[in-house]
């Protein structure tokens, strides 16, 4: 059971992060409607999600394969779409294509080739973005912005997966000036890729931004924010191995 006050304060944070996304959308002269909230989800109780999904979120993030199978067998999520977020293991892609409406951390063509031959199995096409590593961290995944025009045309060559667009997280130590030429960077990479007309293609899903800075980021033209510690509050990591 989940208590009435943790209840009330998810309702209320999701309320105040819409109020947040409208505000952001109208003064970049964008409609509401365009920005979708995507609910970062891990380490959450499927009875914490399944209560969230009532709320007015558009889908459900996960980070970890096994809490995205955990969720999607209980229907936690409620009808709404489940995406992949987390860096993606080759040896689990089977668990993931198929059950995850989109993909959003696709950085390799060793994992375009098992993504696309799962979904050959299965008879479908998987929804995938590319993401990048727009900081050139050494401790995160995503490709450089470099590499990023050979793994999209490797993507498009492949007859099960379909190029949605880019996803990425900006550095955590950047200031909101770096956040923002970041986050300016990734809608730039966007509309070239796009102009590049790939096959099999619809390249309108940018992914960027989190609870702490998804405003800049839907002023720069992100099209889904994942927040999850605005809406669920602080993670507490013992509650899962």
């Amino acid at each position: 059971m989940i208590p009435e006050a943790q209840k009330q304060q998810m309702a209320e944070a999701v309320a105040k992060i819409r109020e947040t996304m409208a505000a952001a959308a109208k003064a970049a002269g964008r409609d509401p409607a365009e920005v979708r909230l995507c609910a970062a989800c891990k380490t959450r109780t499927v009875e914490e999600v399944r209560y969230s999904a009532g709320l007015p979120i558009d889908l459900f993030g996960e980070n970890h394969v096994q809490e995205l199978v955990e969720k999607t067998d209980a229907n936690a999520y409620n009808g709404k779409p489940g995406h992949f977020i987390g860096h993606l293991q080759t040896n689990k892609v089977n668990k993931v294509v198929g059950r995850a409406a989109l993909i959003q951390s696709v950085d390799s063509t060793r994992l375009l080739d098992k993504i696309d031959a799962a979904a050959a199995r299965l008879g479908l096409v998987q929804d995938i973005l590319v993401e990048i590593n727009i900081g050139e961290e050494a401790s995160k995944s995503g490709v450089d912005a470099d590499s990023l025009f050979p793994l999209l045309e490797a993507a498009a060559a492949r007859e099960h997966i379909r190029l949605r667009g880019l996803m990425a997280i900006p550095p955590a130590d950047a200031d909101d000036t770096e956040t923002r030429r970041f986050f300016a960077q990734m809608r730039e990479l966007l509309a070239r890729a796009d102009a590049r007309h790939y096959d099999r293609a619809q390249m309108d899903i940018l992914s960027m931004g989190m609870s702490h800075d998804y405003a800049a980021a839907i002023a720069e033209g992100a099209t889904i924010v994942r927040v999850g510690t605005a809406i669920y509050g602080a993670r507490d990591y013992s509650k899962k191995a």
